[in-house]
């Protein structure tokens, strides 16, 4: 039977994901449109956002917060050309987005001191065979595969070399100690629901002072350029962005920002987000067709929920039947309007894939899932026949 209840808000997309509940567009202070960002103006609004997003993540006051091109990608490639090969790195991954910057380290910067930790879709690398003696490089929780680290506790207080962490859709949804972690980034379009182009790179003073001291034998074109005559370029963070922001990007991450205040701060976006995994973690343990990717209850995602199939004439199948199976599920939810652009990510295992961040309602999670049941019954008699 086709539910009878559709999730009032569809879109489970995991990047760009849902705005917030009640978003509008006429709502966002459209006032600076068509001035510079240089104006006073326009750099009051950058230096907002970098100021709420440290009240909302609570960054200390001596780590500096900066606005940066190209979204997370454009912040980690940033940092990596920037300041590793001043020592050994060891390089995490474990999804798609972790594989890149070990693409990016081993073939593109090809350091010759690199060390690789890494492991297949669902699991994690050993992370007790980490060494802080050397920079070390991952994702604090993988988009496309659905597994987080659990905390911070395997990072060592003592470390020698920096924690680079690629928080981009862990920011706003995860507790991150910023104790542990000397470099992290996110992009706006993750669990605030902002727009792209635009990402966020925070330093501890130990990545200031390393991008102060070391000075890397390769060019840096113009946008990754952070220091200059061997001192940090502060105006970055302060609002003085290295390229042309949008501001009307730059809005709407101020409006994200202000949601979160008004909802409880970063507890409260936590635990929703938390409270979307158990929705479907509870649906899950009655599934007779899915299963989660991540295999340790400890390390499941609450925002990137990653399905795999588990019945057994599915998973007999070829990875291409089963992508192809994957796929025509996606496209009846879609057609429904029960649920828009759920398919998994491209490189990962075939499944389906949904936001659970904070700005998803958790009624709209709970309605979502008896369309998967019927999109999966629908396909599966659409194969036997």
């Amino acid at each position: 039977m086709k539910p009878s209840r559709r999730p009032q808000n569809p879109l489970f997309s995991s990047g760009p994901c849902a705005k917030r509940p009640g978003w509008s567009l006429e709502e966002l202070d459209v006032s600076v449109l068509g001035r510079s960002h240089r104006s006073k103006p326009g750099k009051a609004k950058l230096k907002e956002v970098i100021d709420l997003s440290r009240a909302v993540l609570g960054v200390p006051s001596d780590y500096r917060i900066g606005i940066v091109p190209a979204s997370d990608t454009g912040a980690v490639e940033m940092i990596l050309w920037s300041v590793l090969g001043a020592r050994g790195v060891d390089m995490l991954a474990w999804e798609s987005f972790g594989k890149e910057w070990v693409t990016d380290v081993t073939k593109q910067l090809k350091l010759p001191d690199v060390r690789l930790h890494q492991s297949d879709y669902g699991a994690l690398p050993d992370l007790s065979r980490i060494d802080f003696a050397r920079d070390v490089v991952f994702t604090w929780n993988g988009t496309t595969a659905g597994v987080r680290v659990p905390n911070g506790d395997w990072i060592a207080s003592d470390r020698q070399g920096l924690t680079i962490c690629d928080a981009t859709s862990a920011a706003f949804a995860m507790d991150l100690p910023w104790d542990k972690l000397d470099v992290v980034t996110w992009s706006w379009q993750k669990v605030l629901g902002g727009e792209g182009a635009h990402g966020m790179l925070v330093l501890s003073p130990r990545a200031v002072e390393r991008l102060e001291s070391f000075q890397p034998d390769r060019p840096l074109p113009k946008i990754f350029r952070l220091t200059k005559g061997g001192k940090l370029i502060e105006g970055i963070f302060e609002g003085d962005t290295i390229n042309t922001p949008s501001m009307l990007a730059v809005e709407d991450a101020i409006d994200g920002l202000r949601w979160a205040l008004r909802v409880g701060g970063l507890p409260q976006l936590i635990r929703r987000s938390e409270h979307n995994l158990e929705i479907v973690a509870e649906w899950e343990r009655d599934s007779k067709w899915a299963g989660f990717l991540a295999a340790d209850p400890a390390t499941r995602s609450c925002t990137s929920i990653c399905l795999r199939f588990t019945d057994p004439e599915v998973t007999a199948m070829g990875p291409d039947q089963q992508a192809a199976f994957a796929k025509r599920m996606a496209a009846l939810l879609e057609k429904e309007e029960a649920a828009l652009d759920v398919g998994s990510y491209r490189d990962a295992p075939p499944g389906l894939r949904l936001w659970g961040g904070a700005t998803i309602e958790a009624e709209d999670m709970d309605a979502v899932l008896p369309w998967l049941d019927w999109a999966f019954a629908v396909v599966k008699a659409e194969m036997k026949g």
